[in-house]
């Protein structure tokens, strides 16, 4: 219902959720039996090795004695074995839950196996046999025949995957008791994931090859949910979170000899507070009993544009009542498009008195510090100087002669808020470059994570995007079953559908909260590469946006949000009792309908808001300073879906939902803006000032609808030039140097095959004697 239901929200956003949750989440609750399967199988082989003794009590020699032991096993040819063996590490990864008595035992020696089974190489030996069976063709075609895909046919690639993920998750988190080796072993860990050895690709990019194999149709069998955690954390940890990226940042703009950032965005959002969201039903009141009110009053004056700002004026133009009552439909559909639903449910549980006027509480201070562009100093001047002296000086922002006093002031103060970019910088070098390829030379491109990476993905990056959101509609709640639509339930559905009433509510608990973290790792691993590729070149980051933006990324993630977002946020679609590392600790009681509705006692699902948030944060990158996608947001009339977000009291996403909001004000009409007065004060509380952008009022000289396809089109060439430039270095370049010398061509020695000088003169025959040379073709070549 309103948004007096909702609470604030204590949610604290960071790279991912606490360290025990991001291991439960890898499981779903079918897996569970295999739980035990792979304490049998660990303990069967550990018996027969070992006699009378725990894991817990061999010292560090034995236990390495013994995992070297298990990783022979695993080149075996018999494939049950290498599974059986497969297991057993995977138990070891687990955390020897058998012999633990408690969940923080079990997390510990999780961990300290973790670290022990990378030391020993079995993240290398799990990657070859992961490669041997993305290739395992058998797998793959009688996935295809059959027709339901259950846990049955990824079991290999679920242990495999599990093994894997459990290692990068433990070796990525730090705590501070880790003793130095193990720092030593994430660093390393870290290079390897990164860099990798023999030209191989990333292993990133092996992740990403089976979400477009998985997508394509040919493995249908594939554990998606799995396989995105973990591209997700390799990500993570190879490229850095949000606050390594802000170091990162920083470093940068130091190195560019940029004035340092004015404040630390995560820290502002982190002190933020949530703002009490407009309730509909109170503004719907609102707006009748001031059609009532002014009906009768007919205003002698013109209205002046600042009256928008001013709710209790008393001139307002009674026809603007008149036009609100007949726009309801008209209005673009804007608020029309408010849930019918909604309205009826809301407007009878409203008392007859009106409601109490809250006191306004101005903010002390605005929380951001404003930015002003280069080019809106040069916008004003142009302006400034047509009005005052009837002529322009292009790009100059210096001269100011002719301009009266207070321009001058203006100017200082817009060259004081005045904020240069990275981004700024890297489009002017890319330019010189474009313009200069022979006397600048070549650039020189540091090699880090960020970048193989983008090179790796480049050539077939539009699939990767295009398969992410594929799931990514998949998984969303909004989204209707169709037969076109692919099967993300493989690794989730057990072979034998549930017969009791209470199974199959089990059953429909597992299904949602698996898609809920397929929502939660695609959203966290498509907002990282946009920042890290944004702050490793612009054009890499506006590749990767314009094709998320090509294949509807910004539709679908309204969709997404085209729902009953506080209830998404505060659904309880998990079983605490049967979460890892819980249930493998604690007798499991006996399951009740009552004890499954129940779910935890949580105010909110962290997953649910982490990934509203993330989309939002998503939506925002994509639309920042490109009018052709904002018009997407307006045509696809996201403001009403917006502003039902901001019910959600969570100072983040509100900012984020705020921003989305403002950046399509100009473009809703002035009607929009008089009816949502709460909204516009929120905006100007909580976003970011730009000092001379007119958001508010909708004269922007930017705002030009024919200027959108050429906008789009530019931004295309300048990527594909810079693409072309960086990445493709064909070996007879134009630029390349030519050897005209006779002797020196003549004088190079040719590598040739050791067997060409027994048959050089068989050669001779046939390729010069034989032949002969038409002397007229030759000339006329040239």
């Amino acid at each position: 219902q309103g948004s007096v239901d909702c609470p604030n929200l204590e949610f604290e956003y960071g790279d991912a959720d606490g360290h025990g949750a991001e291991l439960a989440e890898l499981y779903s609750y079918t897996e569970e039996p295999e739980l035990s399967t792979n304490r049998r199988c660990f303990e069967e082989d550990f018996h027969a090795q070992v006699q009378g003794r725990r894991w817990l009590e061999l010292d560090r020699t034995q236990q390495k004695a013994y995992v070297m032991r298990l990783l022979d096993g695993l080149e075996v040819v018999n494939r049950d074995k290498r599974l059986k063996v497969a297991r057993a590490i995977l138990y070891l990864a687990q955390g020897v839950f058998g012999d633990c008595d408690n969940e923080g035992d079990v997390l510990h020696w999780s961990r300290h196996n973790s670290f022990l089974l990378y030391q020993l190489g079995t993240f290398t030996a799990f990657l070859e046999l992961l490669n041997m069976e993305i290739d395992n063709s058998q797998a793959c075609s009688s996935a295809l025949r059959k027709p339901a895909i259950s846990l049955a046919d990824s079991t290999e690639l679920r242990v495999l995957l599990s093994v894997m993920y459990l290692m990068v998750e433990n070796i990525r988190v730090e705590q501070e008791a880790d003793p130095p080796e193990w720092k030593t072993c994430r660093e390393t860990f870290r290079m390897e994931l990164s860099f990798p050895v023999h030209t191989e690709e990333p292993f990133a990019l092996l992740l990403f090859t089976m979400v477009t194999k998985f997508c394509s149709g040919h493995a249908p069998h594939f554990p998606m949910k799995k396989v995105l955690l973990l591209l997700w954390k390799v990500l993570l940890f190879t490229l850095g979170g949000f606050e390594a990226l802000q170091a990162m940042k920083v470093r940068k703009r130091e190195e560019l000899g940029l004035p340092p950032l004015p404040e630390d965005s995560i820290q502002v959002m982190r002190s933020m507070r949530a703002a009490s969201p407009p309730t509909y039903s109170i503004e719907l009141m609102d707006q009748q009993q001031q059609k009532r009110g002014h009906r009768s009053r007919r205003p002698l004056m013109k209205q002046d544009s600042l009256d928008i700002y001013n709710e209790r004026d008393p001139f307002k133009n009674d026809e603007a009542g008149v036009d609100e009552e007949e726009n309801d439909d008209v209005d673009s559909g804007i608020e029309g498009e408010l849930d019918l639903m909604e309205r009826d449910t809301i407007i009878p549980a409203m008392p007859a008195q009106r409601p109490p006027i809250e006191r306004v509480s101005f903010p002390k201070g605005l929380p951001w510090a404003p930015k002003v562009r280069q080019k809106d100093i040069e916008h004003f001047l142009e302006a400034s100087r047509n009005k005052f002296i009837g002529f322009t000086l292009g790009q100059d922002t210096e001269t100011l002669i002719g301009l009266p006093r207070p321009i001058h002031e203006s100017v200082k103060t817009l060259k004081q808020h005045k904020y240069v970019s990275i981004s700024d910088i890297q489009i002017k070098n890319e330019e010189e470059l474009e313009r200069c390829p022979m006397s600048l030379g070549e650039e020189d491109v540091q090699e880090t994570p960020c970048e193989i990476l983008y090179r790796a993905m480049l050539y077939n990056l539009p699939q990767y995007m295009i398969a992410l959101l594929k799931i990514l509609l998949a998984a969303a709640p909004t989204s209707k079953a169709k037969t076109d639509s692919i099967n993300i339930l493989a690794d989730v559905l057990p072979e034998e559908m549930p017969i009791t009433v209470l199974q199959s509510m089990k059953l429909g608990i597992d299904v949602n909260r698996h898609k809920e973290i397929i929502v939660k790792s695609i959203s966290a691993l498509l907002l990282l590469l946009l920042k890290h590729f944004k702050l490793n070149h612009i054009y890499q980051f506006e590749y990767v946006s314009q094709h998320l933006v090509f294949a509807n990324c910004i539709p679908l993630i309204l969709k997404f949000f085209n729902q009953n977002i506080l209830s998404y946020i505060t659904a309880k679609n998990s079983i605490s009792v049967l979460d890892y590392p819980h249930c493998t600790v604690c007798e499991l009681p006996e399951l009740t309908a009552e004890s499954l509705e129940a779910g935890d006692n949580n105010q909110f699902c962290w997953r649910n808001l982490f990934s509203c948030i993330n989309l939002l944060r998503i939506l925002n990158k994509l639309t920042k300073w490109k009018h052709s996608r904002t018009m997407m947001l307006v045509v696809f009339k996201s403001a009403p879906i917006l502003k039902r977000a901001l019910k959600v009291k969570q100072a983040m996403m509100q900012l984020y939902v705020l921003k989305l909001l403002k950046i399509q004000t100009k473009y809703l009409g002035r009607q929009w803006r008089k009816s949502n007065m709460k909204t516009m004060s929120a905006i100007y509380q909580k976003v970011r000032h730009r000092m001379n952008d007119d958001w508010a009022y909708g004269n922007d000289i930017d705002a030009r609808p024919w200027d959108f396809q050429a906008e789009e089109c530019t931004l295309r060439a300048n990527i594909e030039a810079f693409n072309s430039r960086r990445y493709d270095k064909p070996q007879d370049s134009e630029f390349a140097p030519v050897d005209n010398c006779l002797q020196s061509v003549l004088g190079q020695r040719l590598e040739l095959p050791e067997d060409f000088h027994y048959s050089y003169e068989l050669w001779l025959e046939r390729e010069v004697f034989s032949q002969p040379i038409r002397w007229e073709e030759l000339l006329h070549y040239q």
